[in-house]
């Protein structure tokens, strides 16, 4: 990639930041909207519950589930992967 298209490529993405950033002003606006009604706040613990420890379990159980399919896959594939096959004697003789 030369300098040019480099620098074609920084100012598109620092022109698209910053359009972001400029649209999503409002979102940060101090005053309340008629209805708004934000509840109570999480705790550190149920944060860390939710955003940390619920995502990493989530993970954990979908990743032991693929183990679990592909395991039970390889017992029944016939495949020459599963099949111990024995040297040829032949093969080993040189001419």
């Amino acid at each position: 990639m030369d300098k040019t298209n480099a620098l074609r490529a920084g100012a598109l993405a620092a022109g698209t930041t910053l359009m972001m950033l400029l649209m999503t002003s409002p979102a940060l606006a101090l005053t309340r909207d008629d209805g708004d009604d934000p509840g109570t706040g999480l705790s550190v613990i149920e944060t860390l519950g939710l955003y940390v420890v619920a995502p990493i379990v989530l993970f954990l159980v979908i990743a032991g589930l693929v183990m679990v399919g592909d395991k039970s896959h390889k017992k029944k594939d016939t495949t020459s992967s599963n099949i111990a096959v024995k040297p040829d004697a032949k093969a080993d003789v040189k001419a």
